[in-house]
């Protein structure tokens, strides 16, 4: 009894109208990221953190020094973390640099900025005494708060969500 194994190979060639910025199919920037759930959630939470340090650096009268200069220094910190992460996806270094776990490494971040920056919004609405400024850049806080909380819901689904072990026979 003699068996026949056909194989067939197909190619297909595409090209790009620009150079620089190519489509999220391999190109330069991945344009699709920017559309993507986790991208918009990103971006979100970047533009938060923004609108709530100008809210705070920005005010005239400040209630309590030590624990706006932590607001602050947090917001800030948070803010280039996660548009550093952002522009890395959108420019898709991560896969130039694949001996570092950016996936842990963004739950880290996460997980590290929904405490401080609770932490910080606590202290801002607490430290307010009413002043509008204040208790704007707080609410930010807390929202960025909410947002980071759903980032690190869906980072830890992705790095530490349940794998299939076992093998179909």
């Amino acid at each position: 009894m003699s068996h026949t194994v056909v194989t067939t190979t197909s190619t297909s060639t595409s090209t790009s109208t620009t150079a620089t910025a190519r489509s999220s199919d391999g190109g330069v920037l991945n344009i699709g990221y920017c559309r993507s759930f986790p991208g918009l959630l990103k971006l979100a939470q970047v533009v938060c953190l923004l609108i709530a340090f100008l809210c705070i650096h920005c005010s005239p009268i400040w209630t309590h020094y030590d624990g706006y200069r932590y607001f602050e220094v947090v917001t800030l910190w948070f803010f280039f973390a996660f548009l550093i992460f952002f522009l890395m996806y959108v420019f898709r270094l991560q896969v130039k640099l694949p001996c570092i776990n950016w996936t842990l490494t963004e739950f880290f971040h996460y997980a590290l900025g929904t405490i401080l920056i609770c932490i910080a919004s606590i202290i801002a609405a607490v430290k307010s005494y009413n002043i509008s400024a204040l208790l704007a850049g707080s609410i930010f806080g807390f929202i960025a708060t909410v947002l980071l909380a759903i980032s690190l819901w869906t980072s830890y689904k992705v790095t530490c969500g349940s794998r299939q072990t076992s093998i179909a026979v």
